[in-house]
């Protein structure tokens, strides 16, 4: 549903055309032609494996770097179907603790970015990623959210949501973050081998 505006029409005509294949065939065939960009996900222990199996969907349909898990993973068998068959198309790195996952972060110079509705967070319509070095989008716990230790190390953000509701499912959140991000990647015309200038 959400397209890369680069990529929308190529894409298209060519899913057309291969839906009689299987999707794993779909995948390899679209695999050679992706774009990977410097942006990961992180989830912290989800309740329902639903939500961490719309996850992977939504690294391997993004082109997200990898997937960070803080806490237990599932068996691939539990999460495969979940994930629209996809499990096998995205990285997924395992974290103990938050602790363990910051440590991992700072090694790395990655710069975090967490959806949450708490103080000091802004609008993502109004947050300006910036690609000088890889950003992490972190979504929380269904019921306890992103941990303190790690919104103590992010930028925050939330999603504006004008209607009744307030809050967005965790995996719905993590979709919005991402086609955001790499939205405004594409504007700044950054490339998946490696960042102009400006990125």
């Amino acid at each position: 549903m959400f397209l890369p505006m680069k990529k929308k029409s190529n894409y298209i005509g060519r899913m057309v055309a291969n839906r009689d294949k299987t999707r794993r065939e779909r995948y390899d065939d679209k695999k050679r032609n992706t774009d990977t960009y410097p942006i990961s996900l992180c989830c912290v222990n989800f309740q329902h494996d639903g939500n961490l199996g719309f996850l992977i969907r939504s690294a391997a349909c993004f082109g997200a770097k990898f997937l960070h898990v803080i806490g237990t993973v599932p068996p691939r068998n539990s999460l495969n179907s979940l994930s629209g068959s996809l499990y096998d198309y995205v990285k997924i790195i395992q974290h103990s603790t938050p602790t363990a996952f910051l440590s991992y972060i700072n090694s790395n110079k990655i710069k975090l970015i967490s959806a949450e509705i708490c103080e000091g967070s802004i609008p993502i319509d109004t947050y300006n990623f910036n690609y000088n070095s890889d950003v992490c989008l972190v979504v929380g716990n269904e019921s306890s959210g992103v941990p303190i230790e790690i919104l103590l190390n992010s930028d925050k953000i939330y999603i504006p949501m004008p209607g009744v509701g307030f809050c967005l499912n965790t995996s719905q959140t993590a979709n919005i973050l991402l086609y955001e991000a790499v939205k405004q990647y594409d504007i700044m015309g950054c490339s998946s081998n490696g960042r102009t200038s400006d990125c």
